[in-house]
């Protein structure tokens, strides 16, 4: 029997340079490079994000846990992700929120091939942690983009600058100053995440 050995080269692309695929080609890239999270935008370009710092991490894994808790005390009302589940956006988009919640309702709308994949759907509640190695300008037009494209309520948290960026469905953005607390308001009743635990 004949074998073949596939051979794989370390490419480099400069940061002005930006690379375009087509959503096809952003699964295949995807399915084989599982221990990247990339992202695509609407207009095909590919972005791919690096491991996270410790604090980020450790962040990220406090923001999945009081969300879980919230979700196993209210009955298990829809289902919670991490961050490393990629959701397919109306406009094409497929993000990776650091922690976002779908109800039950919408989820079970999509059919089991459709939740396997980048579930075509967007969160109604998404969160995003700005890590130091972030700029604010792009989260910022992504947390947009969530609220455009269907989510009812997003926060931007930047432990920096200890602040709270709160995105409505309305369009309303509030943005808060070393607040106690966020509260998850009609979307996630009894959520409240209370932020010492996060600049923490």
């Amino acid at each position: 029997m004949l074998q073949t050995a596939e051979r794989f080269a370390t490419l480099t692309i400069p940061i002005a340079l930006k690379l375009h695929v087509t959503p096809e080609q952003f699964v295949a890239i995807a399915a084989h490079n599982r221990d990247i999270r990339l992202e695509r935008a609407a207009t095909g370009e590919l972005t791919v994000n690096p491991p996270t710092g410790g604090e980020t991490g450790h962040r990220n894994s406090k923001l999945g846990l009081v969300l879980g808790i919230w979700w196993s005390n209210a009955g298990e009302p829809g289902l919670t992700f991490d961050s490393s589940t990629g959701f397919t956006l109306p406009n094409g988009a497929v993000f990776s929120p650091d922690a976002s919640w779908v109800s039950a309702e919408r989820w079970e709308s999509l059919t089991q091939q459709q939740r396997d994949t980048f579930p075509p759907i967007c969160p109604d509640f998404a969160i995003e942690l700005r890590s130091k190695s972030d700029t604010l300008k792009p989260l910022q037009t992504k947390m947009r983009e969530y609220i455009i494209n269907g989510t009812r309520l997003g926060w931007l948290l930047d432990p920096q600058n200890k602040t709270v960026e709160i995105y409505r469905a309305n369009g309303e953005v509030e943005i808060l100053s070393n607040p106690a607390e966020a509260s998850g308001e009609d979307v996630l009743p009894g959520f409240t995440l209370k932020l010492s635990r996060i600049w923490g």
